[in-house]
């Protein structure tokens, strides 16, 4: 059996140490250990490069990795997120976005029968700014830092679930579109 053409790769055990450490940031969060969520949390952004750098060095890219990784992200992010939502620390409904946004994602991928769901840039941006609104507090605790403020956390909280709406609607414009253009004319050879 070839490694590369099973899921049983070196990159997606990288990726599954972050499905691991999903429990622990939230346990870490609940308990105000701010140095542990911190380790946690850099636990899962080591992985997360080093899953991608694994997986191309040993020629072990495929589309189940890469939207392995990308649920591994977004299952950390989203219990990160839920986790300090709890606390009062981000909107409540930003965990909630960040999820359904994933599996908006996924869906895509399974619809267009693509290698990969098509490239958005702010839904790029908005997955790097997943992983920045749940470090941010827990490094500010971490390091006993007053800024930036919790009003500006919560503002920057309520930013991406805006910008995460924008490109939840972005997606499923571009997704009917192609569709759309998908779809056999039917009145084509027919007689007025």
């Amino acid at each position: 059996m070839q490694l590369r053409n099973s899921w049983l790769t070196r990159a997606n055990a990288l990726t599954c140490i972050r499905f691991a450490a999903v429990p622990a940031v939230v346990a870490a969060i609940e308990a105000e250990a701010a140095w542990l969520a911190l380790a946690v949390f850099a636990l899962a952004v080591a992985t997360d490069v080093a899953d991608g750098i694994v997986a191309r060095r040993f020629e072990e890219q495929s589309g189940f990795g890469r939207l392995f990784d990308h649920a591994a992200d977004a299952a950390f992010v989203t219990a990160g997120a839920a986790a300090l939502a709890h606390a009062g620390v981000l909107p409540p409904l930003l965990p909630t976005l960040i999820a359904v946004s994933f599996i908006q994602y996924a869906l895509d991928a399974k619809v267009t029968h693509e290698s990969g769901p098509r490239p958005s840039r702010l839904g790029r941006w908005n997955g790097i700014a997943y992983y920045a609104i749940v470090a941010i507090p827990i490094a500010r605790d971490a390091l006993e830092i007053s800024w930036p403020t919790p009003a500006l956390i919560l503002m920057l909280g309520w930013l991406l679930v805006g910008s995460t709406l924008v490109s939840m609607g972005d997606r499923l414009i571009h997704s009917r579109s192609r569709a759309a253009s998908r779809k056999p004319d039917l009145s084509a050879g027919q007689d007025g």
